[in-house]
C-alpha cells in the first residue's frame, strides 16, 4: 500500500490488489502493535529494509514504510500484501549532522512522517533504520518525552549466555549528567524485570576500576547516588528497592554476568558496543578461517559446524533487533545501520512485541512506583540531542 505525502494522491495507491494508504492504517492499529519503519539511512539501502518487512510480515507484523515509493515497492515485488503500508517519503534527514535542526526543517523527511504517525497512534512502534539522532530528534518533537523522564535513553540487551546483561545508554545522550545516568538505572531495571523477567536486578556503573573512587567525575558522582539509594534501601527490601547496586563494574566484566544492567553514558556506552560487535565478527571471521585452512581442519570444521552455527546466532547483533528506545510516550527501536534485512525483521518483530506487550507503559509504571520520575519532562533542545555519528 502506497501513499504520498500528507494531502497529496499517489496513484500508485491504485494499483490492484491495494485499498486507500489511510484505511490500511487505520484496520492494521485495529489489531495493535502496527510498526512505523523509517527506510532511509540504512547501509544498505531502503530496498534492504522493505525486504526485512517482508519477512516480518511472514511471522505476522503489519508495518508502514517511509521510504522512496518506487525502491520499496521494487523491493517487495507484492509480498506482504496489506500488512506492508508504502508512504513515499524520499527526503532523508539520517546523515545530517545537526538532526535537531534538519527534523524541525523537514517535516516531509521519512524519519519525522513515521514518528509523527505514532504519536498519531495509527501505528504503536516505531523503527528506524538510520542514524541515532534523527530518530531522538522526530521522537522528541513528534512523539514527545513521557513524564518525568530527564533524558531518553537507548537501551540494549547483551547476548550474554544463561541471563542478558542490559546495556545503556548506548548512543542517545553523548553527555549526561548523574540525575541521567541515575534514572537510567531505574530505567533498564525496570526494563530487565518487566521484560527480561528478572526480579531482583542488579545494577552495575560502568568505569575503569572498582574502587568508588574511581573514574570520570560523572561515574564519582553517579556511584555516590547509586550507592545512597541502595543503602536507603536496606538490604533484602524487594519492595523498596528496584534495584541492588553492585557499584562500579569494569569493561572486561561487561558480560561476566556480575551485573545484570550496566549504566554508562552514551559516548562510552556506544564505544563499547561497537568494541564488542567489532571483536565478535572478527573472532567468527577468524575461526571460518582457520576451519578452512587444511583439509583436516576442514574435517573438524564439518564435525564442529552445528556448534558453531548456535554460537555465531548467539552473538550476532543482528538477532538481537537493535536497542530499546525509551523515554518516549511511544516505544521505538534502533536498529544498527549496517543491518541486513534479516536485522530489520528482528527490530520490527521486537518493536512489535514491545508495543503489544505495552514495554513503555510497564516500564513507566515501574519508575513511578520506584520514585524515579523526576518532576516535569525538560522541553527537547538541540543542545541535549546527539549527532548522527553514535
Amino acid at each position: 500500500m502506497t501513499r504520498g505525502a500528507p494531502g497529496r494522491h499517489d496513484p500508485s495507491a491504485d494499483a490492484p490488489g491495494t485499498r486507500d494508504g489511510h484505511a490500511n492504517a487505520t484496520d492494521a492499529c485495529a489489531g495493535g502493535g502496527v510498526v512505523a519503519v523509517d527506510c532511509n539511512g540504512a547501509d544498505l539501502g531502503p530496498a534492504e529494509v522493505a525486504a526485512g518487512a517482508a519477512l516480518a510480515a511472514r511471522e505476522g507484523a503489519r508495518t508502514i514504510l517511509f521510504g522512496p515509493a518506487g525502491e520499496l515497492r521494487a523491493a517487495l515485488q507484492g509480498e506482504g500484501g496489506d500488512a506492508i503500508e508504502i508512504v513515499d517519503a524520499p527526503v532523508s534527514i539520517a546523515k545530517s549532522v545537526d538532526p535537531a535542526s534538519a527534523a524541525r526543517a523537514h517535516p516531509d523527511a521519512s524519519i519525522v512522517q513515521a514518528a509523527r504517525t505514532v504519536a498519531e497512534g495509527r501505528a504503536q512502534a516505531l523503527v528506524c533504520a538510520g542514524g541515532t539522532g534523527a530518530a531522538l530528534a522526530a521522537g522528541l518533537f513528534n512523539i514527545k518525552r513521557a513524564r518525568g523522564i530527564h533524558r531518553p535513553a537507548l537501551a540494549l540487551p547483551l547476548p550474554v549466555p544463561d541471563r542478558p546483561v542490559t546495556l545503556l545508554d548506548v548512543g542517545a545522550n553523548a553527555q549526561a549528567r548523574d540525575e541521567h545516568l541515575e534514572q537510567f538505572a531505574f530505567m533498564g531495571a525496570a526494563l530487565a524485570r518487566t521484560v527480561l523477567g528478572i526480579e531482583r536486578v542488579r545494577v552495575g556503573l560502568l568505569s575503569n576500576g572498582e574502587e568508588a573512587e574511581r573514574g570520570s567525575p560523572l561515574v564519582v558522582e553517579t556511584h555516590a547516588r547509586l550507592a545512597a539509594l541502595d543503602r536507603a534501601s536496606g538490604p533484602g527490601d524487594a519492595d523498596g528497592a528496584a534495584f541492588e547496586f553492585v557499584g562500579n563494574v569494569e569493561g572486561g566484566d561487561v558480560v561476566s554476568g556480575v551485573a545484570d544492567v550496566i549504566v554508562t553514558d552514551g559516548f562510552t556506552g556506544n564505544v563499547a558496543l561497537k568494541l564488542m560487535e567489532g571483536v565478535s565478527q572478527t573472532m567468527l571471521k577468524a575461526i571460518r578461517d582457520a576451519a578452512m585452512s587444511s583439509t583436516r581442519a576442514k574435517l573438524g570444521g564439518t564435525l564442529l559446524a552445528p556448534a558453531l552455527r548456535g554460537f555465531r546466532d548467539e552473538i550476532d547483533p543482528e538477532a538481537q533487533g537493535g536497542a530499546y528506545l525509551l523515554g518516549l510516550r511511544r516505544l521505538g527501536v534502533v536498529p544498527h545501520g549496517g543491518f541486513s534485512r534479516r536485522g530489520f525483521a528482528r527490530a520490527i518483530l521486537r518493536a512489535r512485541r514491545g508495543a503489544q506487550g505495552d514495554l513503555i507503559g510497564r516500564t513507566h509504571a515501574a519508575l513511578a512506583q520506584a520514585g524515579a520520575l523526576r518532576g516535569a519532562p525538560l522541553s527537547a533542545s538541540s543542545a541535549s540531542l546527539p549527532s548522527n555519528d553514535a
